[in-house]
């Protein structure tokens, strides 16, 4: 079993792929929607998302895609099962397994997520259903007085539990605490929040027995908060976040997959790319991208089936230059010239 799982994470973090976000559940994709004016019907659902899996950019850019419960047992156009259509680009597919993320009793302004119940038996389903690898949020927020140590540590043990289930029915967790880029903090604010909350998960995957090398972490990079009035520019960025990387996380793991947590297209891409030109790293630095993804391609495709090859034509954009910031390889230049 473990080698399977070692087998399945360094698949993940291949050399120069990343992995596509697409496990929206029904609520976030009908606002997608809902901002090209396109209905959110089950039929138009999966027509978005087999467009971007039929796109010539999975088999060279993507090495995994993150499916929401209902996606995972669709079938394409064609009857194909989605999940055999992923398959066949060379990437594995994987599942979305908490349940969303709840306010923390007795902790204003804070969340913990749920969805432990019953995921030992959810996973066995998923399993069968073809996903090899899962994903399951944290949420920390950055206010007045928070994130409470009770709230990082609340969010630490249930991404453990979780991934020592996932684990434990031959599927790679992928470790998700995202520390809010939401508000008016500076950059090192955010440093000392994410390095706290990364020591207490690796903390609390020891304690639970996690396999290390059979995880990947997806983190937050380490950013000026939205609202600060001084962002910090691109190098700042990569330095700061490789530091934190390296006072948290043991070399054990495969890699690190990146969200994009609201950054723009173009950010994101470049304070991975830099990254991986400025540092040398005993894990690989690549992407777990949704919006940074797909929203070029959402607005090209706006719901309609004649515009399916402008969609992929926008998705495939962004992935390769996803791709080459996973090499240290991206220059604006490329952006300008497409």
């Amino acid at each position: 079993m473990s080698e399977q799982l070692q087998t399945n994470a360094q698949k993940m973090v291949a050399d120069g792929k990343g992995i596509l976000a697409a496990d929206e559940s029904t609520g976030t994709i009908k606002k997608r929607f809902d901002s090209i004016g396109a209905d959110c019907t089950e039929d138009n659902r999966r027509n978005y998302r087999e467009m971007m899996f039929r796109a010539d950019a999975m088999a060279n850019c993507i090495s995994g895609v993150i499916l929401y419960d209902e996606t995972l047992r669709q079938k394409a156009k064609d009857g194909t099962p989605l999940v055999e259509v992923i398959s066949a680009t060379g990437a594995l597919p994987g599942i979305k397994v908490d349940t969303g993320a709840k306010d923390l009793a007795g902790a204003p302004g804070e969340k913990i997520t749920e969805g432990l119940d019953g995921l030992r038996e959810r996973f066995a389903e998923y399993y069968e259903l073809g996903a090899r690898f899962a994903k399951w949020r944290a949420v920390i927020t950055i206010g007045d007085h928070i994130p409470s140590h009770y709230c990082i540590e609340a969010n630490a043990h249930a991404l453990a539990r979780y991934a020592a289930l996932a684990q434990e029915a031959n599927i790679v967790p992928i470790v998700e605490p995202e520390v809010l880029m939401d508000g008016p903090h500076d950059i090192d604010t955010c440093f000392w929040v994410t390095e706290k909350t990364q020591r207490c998960v690796f903390d609390q995957l020891y304690e639970q027995r996690v396999m290390l090398d059979g995880m990947i972490l997806k983190p937050n990079m380490i950013v000026s908060g939205t609202e600060c009035p001084t962002q910090a520019g691109v190098e700042e960025v990569a330095e700061k976040t490789v530091k934190c990387l390296k006072r948290a996380v043991p070399a054990a793991v495969p890699g690190i997959c990146f969200l994009s947590g609201g950054q723009s297209d173009e950010d994101a891409t470049a304070h991975l790319s830099a990254m991986n030109a400025m540092f040398d790293c005993p894990w690989k630095l690549s992407f777990s991208y949704g919006r940074a993804l797909q929203a070029a391609a959402l607005k090209a495709w706006s719901g309609r089936e004649e515009n399916e090859a402008a969609g992929q034509a926008a998705f495939a954009h962004r992935a390769r230059m996803n791709a080459l910031a996973a090499s240290g390889k991206w220059k604006d230049e490329l952006e300008q010239a497409a």
